[in-house]
């Protein structure tokens, strides 16, 4: 087996290195799985550099959403039951399928997002930003969508957003209360970058702010006098944990997910300006994901022993 195995924390992607490893050998109960594709997420950055709130001991595989196919099943399960998937099956992680379970459950779980609620999106070209503003959209809210470029703007649209608003521009915040109801300001605010305090400025009476993630680096503090003034919440979403603390709601946000997409009114944002094919191209795809030279979900082809790396 070919990986990228983490012996010590590194500087960046570009310290990542290719190495020969012993094949797995799966227990009774596991399935074994040839990775045909793997995802890369902001979080993998974080961990390869020991910066991340979760640290898997050293070492480590690194990378956390995969799909591929079934190469063995388990020989041996708790109570006589017989494995759900054979061999052949096409599969993917669902457990550590990262961004469209965080959308959900952070706008329905956590936010309870309802028709004609109006939702701002912060990067919402990114992989959970995409994510969002399809889910949103189904479920009836005005997509009020922000992002760093103009070909991000146009991606964030063309996936649904009813607005967009270049985040770059210092009077954002005026926009967004312009684009709402007599100026009232969203009703949810959606961050994966850290912008919680600018974002309370546009936010209305009773609004929900949701903590994603810190793309941006820093770590906010926040007036509490201002959550307080405006009656606000500001509610967190750490999805990574619920296969832990809360496993019926695992189950619950991927049966919404997948009626989502049963109805196509969710799909796949991946990344196509630029294939990634290969092991050896992952720094380079987690370089250009921390470099915000892309969009959507950056995923690497992983070819199969024999096959064309074209």
């Amino acid at each position: 087996m070919r990986g990228i195995q983490v012996k010590e924390y590194v500087q960046g992607p570009g310290d990542l290195h290719v190495v020969d490893l012993p094949d797995p050998n799966p227990a009774p109960d596991q399935y074994l799985i040839a990775i045909h594709a793997s995802a890369t997420n902001f979080f993998d950055i974080l961990q390869i550099r020991g910066k991340y709130q979760t640290q898997p001991p050293l070492p480590w595989i690194a990378g956390a959403e995969f799909s591929g196919v079934i190469l063995q099943t388990p020989s041996s399960l708790p109570h006589g039951r017989t494995p759900k998937f054979a061999v052949g099956d096409k599969v993917f992680g669902a457990r550590l399928f990262v961004t469209a379970p965080t959308s959900y459950a952070a706008l329905v779980v956590r936010a309870r997002i309802k028709k004609g609620d109006y939702v701002l999106v912060h990067a919402a070209a990114g992989g959970v930003g995409l994510a969002a503003v399809q889910i949103a959209k189904a479920l009836g809210a005005i997509v009020i969508a922000t992002a760093g470029s103009q070909h991000k703007l146009d991606v964030a649209k063309s996936f649904g957003a009813d607005h967009v608003i270049d985040y770059k521009d210092p009077k954002w915040p005026e926009e967004v209360k312009r684009l709402t109801p007599n100026g009232r300001g969203v009703d949810i605010v959606y961050d994966p970058v850290g912008m919680i305090n600018p974002s309370i400025k546009c936010i209305a009476w009773n609004g929900r702010l949701l903590v994603i993630g810190f793309a941006a680096g820093d770590i906010e503090k926040v007036a509490m006098n201002r959550v307080l003034l405006k009656n606000i919440s500001i509610v967190g979403i750490f999805w990574g944990a619920y296969a832990t603390n809360e496993k019926d709601t695992v189950e619950t946000v991927w049966d919404g997910l997948f009626e989502l997409m049963e109805s196509e009114q969710f799909r796949g944002t991946c990344f196509t300006d630029k294939d990634f094919v290969g092991l050896e191209s992952v720094p380079e795809a987690l370089g250009a994901l921390g470099a915000r030279e892309t969009w959507g979900k950056v995923v690497v082809k992983v070819p199969q022993e024999g096959q064309s790396k074209i």
